[in-house]
């Protein structure tokens, strides 16, 4: 199969799309042919040899976790699922290889609805699941009142509209330029920085009952102040949040798990209450651009690469 692979640690041109080995569905797996697959931050970072204290890739190394396709083979064990259909979801990189490939096996995934084009459905993933997850951690429900502090972002503004779903209200941070944005996933927008804990109590007098860090910015200590309970705000991008007594959540991390979100969106989406932004879709034989493009952090929503 061809794939998308880099053999050192680099810039992105260090990415080229060569010959792979094809990776095959065991037992609770399946295997997808590739339309789509997001870049992630992380993506970006373990390219530029950043996370090597936590992941060092066997060479050569095929990058993704997020990606959509047509299921063509099933392993054992697996029910309610047939070669032929479209899902969309995330793998496993370490143990099967990443998904910026012809051909990719799943680790969870759902029903790709038809309201998700191949790009939108190709980000998704590890976005809903994270999102999900965090939103659970610190139970938003029906009446909630939760601040979301980077709701513009890859997972940001995927937080928002699952947590609008449930009936909460929402507050999210974000530059200027992306206040209309905010407002139009329906939450009510704020500046991020500095006296934060001020602008939050203006726009909600009657408190609020949970936060969420996704931009890793160093608002916890606000955040805190915000809710008036540690407990009450989670992040997922500030490896700090022991010395605020704040939960910090990543796969793996335990508690709650966000894979069951990933129906729940698709299902959102059908029914036109949820959307995948797409900052930019690349062909796969520009991925260098695409990987620069997230490393800039410019702009909303999700980076992705689309195969043929």
């Amino acid at each position: 199969m061809f794939a998308l692979q880099y053999s050192r640690f680099g810039p992105p041109e260090v990415l080229t799309v060569d010959s792979a080995e094809e990776p095959h569905a065991g037992p609770g797996d399946i295997r997808i042919a590739v339309r789509a697959t997001g870049v992630a931050p992380t993506d970006a970072k373990l390219r530029a040899g950043l996370l090597t204290a936590s992941r060092t890739p066997d060479w050569p190394h095929v990058p993704g976790v997020d990606a959509a396709g047509v299921v063509d083979e099933v392993g054992a064990g697996i029910e309610g699922v047939s070669i032929g259909d479209e899902v969309f979801g995330a793998v496993d990189v370490m143990r099967l290889g990443g998904a910026a490939a012809e051909f990719a096996v799943l680790r969870f995934w759902a029903a790709k609805p038809e309201a998700m084009s191949w790009a939108e459905a190709g980000g998704a993933g590890t976005s809903v699941e994270t999102a999900v997850r965090a939103l659970d951690v610190v139970g938003v429900k029906d009446g909630t009142t939760v601040l979301i502090d980077g709701a513009a972002g890859g997972v940001g503004h995927v937080a928002v509209q699952l947590a609008v779903a449930r009936g909460a209200r929402v507050i999210g941070t974000g530059s200027a330029s992306n206040h209309e944005f905010i407002t139009s996933l329906g939450a009510t927008p704020v500046a991020y920085g500095p006296g934060l804990a001020e602008r939050v109590a203006a726009l909600a007098p009657g408190g609020v009952d949970a936060a969420l860090d996704v931009a890793g910015a160093g608002s916890l200590a606000e955040l805190v102040t915000v809710t008036g309970d540690p407990g009450r705000v989670v992040t997922i991008a500030d490896f700090t949040a022991e010395r605020y007594g704040v939960h910090l959540s990543y796969s793996g991390s335990g508690g709650p798990d966000g894979r069951h979100g990933l129906a729940e969106a698709a299902a959102l989406a059908a029914d036109g209450r949820f959307r995948l932004v797409v900052r930019e879709a690349f062909p796969l034989h520009r991925a260098a651009e695409a990987h620069a493009a997230v490393a800039d952090g410019h702009g909303h929503g999700k980076v992705v690469l689309t195969l043929p």
